[in-house]
């Protein structure tokens, strides 16, 4: 192939038996997104600008495009609306050319598909909880920002728990065994000193069904003794902190230890 790819050469490659896919691709890719995607591919393969963007870093840039479409869409205004559904046409792109560019440069793994998947998880439950601001008005001092807290932090301990499952799903869109190897240990070495750290104090149990319902009871206690609401929120606080943590740190060591390779 030439240094510079051709259209047809990047068209042949990077979305052979894409669009044919008809259950697993996007009418608008069908319809408009891979003849724009296959160009933005095509720059990017053949640019000095677009090498420092490989596969997985157009993913992470995909999921922020797409979480800052999930921001935009709490403001109950026709720009905010417009302004959203540019950002999820982007997001589109970006989820095409991702895939594109890893068949070009023949990367295409384990952890690239688990990012993907993980993004589009967190992408549309994130806009889901936008909507639900907009539909309430929007973002307002006058909000009941208890309520909202406890709806973020279960859609963080959802995307946590999906996380897990995601590891099997990934390795079988990349052809590799459904069961990891057994000896998960992480490659990274703050990493493996966190899996110390948790596996000493496992703080991430607190989103867990059995111990947050003894909390709970626990600070129904204090509450009651105090004739407030105190211990409760703190509670609420401290699993949305640790909810947050969960779904962050889970994917980080997934990704550096030996579950995806």
């Amino acid at each position: 192939m030439s240094v510079r790819p051709s259209i047809d050469e990047v068209r042949a490659v990077a979305q052979a038996g894409i669009i044919e896919r008809r259950s697993a691709e996007h009418w608008a890719g069908r319809l408009y997104m891979r003849w724009l995607s296959g160009w933005a591919t095509r720059w990017l393969v053949s640019s000095r600008v677009g090498r420092p963007f490989t596969p997985n870093r157009l993913t992470v840039l995909m999921i922020v495009v797409g979480l800052g479409a999930a921001a935009l869409a709490a403001w109950p205004t026709l720009a905010a609306a417009v302004g959203v559904a540019l950002l999820i046409q982007a997001y589109l792109l970006l989820d095409c050319v991702d895939g594109e560019v890893a068949r070009w440069t023949r990367t295409t793994g384990a952890a690239g598909v688990y990012l993907d998947r993980l993004g589009h998880h967190v992408v549309e439950s994130a806009l889901v909880v936008g909507l639900g601001f907009r539909a309430a008005g929007g973002p307002s001092p006058d909000a009941d920002w208890w309520l909202v807290l406890g709806a973020l932090t279960a859609l963080v301990v959802v995307i946590g728990k999906l996380e897990s499952d995601l590891v099997v799903v990934a390795r079988s869109g990349a052809g590799l065994p459904s069961a990891p190897e057994a000896d998960p240990t992480s490659s990274v070495g703050a990493v493996r000193s966190l899996r110390r750290i948790f596996a000493l104090v496992p703080l991430h149990r607190l989103v867990g069904a059995v111990e947050l319902s003894l909390l709970l009871v626990v600070v129904a206690v204090i509450d009651t003794v105090r004739a407030d609401l105190l211990a409760t929120q703190v509670l609420l606080v401290a699993t949305a902190g640790v909810a947050l943590l969960v779904a962050v740190g889970h994917p980080v060591t997934i990704l550096t230890s030996r579950k995806l390779r």
